[in-house]
């Protein structure tokens, strides 16, 4: 299969996809989140003798830097809908695949990259690692299931704080908090990453899987929040807030929200 912005390296037993759009700071735009998701659901299932799945982005400054916001400004409650469905049936392709997926954060995790590596099964992170969902900068909220991973990794009184601030923690707190497993120079990540999943990969393969099925279990629920979520922003991009909150970003100003 052929991909245009992930760079896929394969090496003993376990494959490194690399977000390859340096320039936007691998920011996920739809060419990115189809190859992600074309690549777990129907290349990674046609590989089963790997050990695992590394998922980092190119160059030193982000892991992704955000979702491409440029793509967001035709958007109103039906296709924002459309964009947040989508986005959820990607991470929960990679979050519910049977081997593991290992982030290895190196730079920026905000937005949707923090969303992508809260898909994955573990997340080291660089020293220069900084964590964030910023979206209410813009009058929208997360999108790709970040208003539900984040209570389940950091609680829900924190979660509250960094959604609503948009504020970002560095490595460390991320580290504290319980979001980052481990913490490592810049550089050593990819190397962290292939120790942990070679680890994993000397236990039982079918238990591992059980593993990964039986823990995201635990978080379903009677009311589906990723459901509600899809719905919440859908409406938040039909909001002159959105519109402006946008505009803003893209001309590097201040917003001035009007709460409509």
């Amino acid at each position: 299969m052929q991909y245009e912005n992930l760079l896929i390296q394969e090496e003993n037993g376990i494959i490194t996809l690399t977000i390859n759009r340096e320039k936007a700071l691998n920011a996920l735009n739809m060419q990115t989140m189809r190859e992600l998701g074309r690549f777990f659901r129907e290349d990674a299932p046609q590989r089963p003798g790997l050990k695992g799945f590394i998922l980092t982005g190119a160059g030193e400054k982000a892991f992704v830097a955000g979702a491409d916001i440029k793509e967001f400004l035709g958007l109103g409650p039906g296709k924002g809908r459309e964009m947040s469905q989508f986005g959820h049936e990607v991470f929960f392709a990679i979050e519910r695949f049977p081997k593991p997926v290992v982030a290895a954060v190196n730079g920026f995790a905000l937005g949707g990259g923090c969303e992508l590596a809260m898909a994955c099964h573990l997340r080291v992170a660089t020293e220069n690692a900084r964590f964030g969902q910023p979206e209410v900068n813009l009058g929208i909220i997360p999108g790709y299931g970040g208003t539900q991973r984040l209570i389940q990794y950091i609680g829900k009184s924190k979660a509250m704080e960094l959604l609503m601030t948009g504020d970002m923690i560095d490595a460390n707190e991320a580290w504290r908090l319980g979001l980052a497993n481990h913490v490592v120079p810049q550089g050593s990540e990819l190397d962290k990453a292939k120790e942990l999943i070679e680890k994993i990969s000397a236990k039982g393969p079918v238990a591992i899987a059980k593993v990964i099925e039986t823990v995201n279990a635990y978080f379903h629920t009677e009311q589906d929040g990723f459901a509600s979520e899809v719905e919440a922003f859908g409406a938040t991009t039909g909001t002159e807030d959105f519109k402006e909150g946008a505009a803003a970003f893209i001309e590097k100003r201040k917003a001035g929200f009007q709460g409509r």
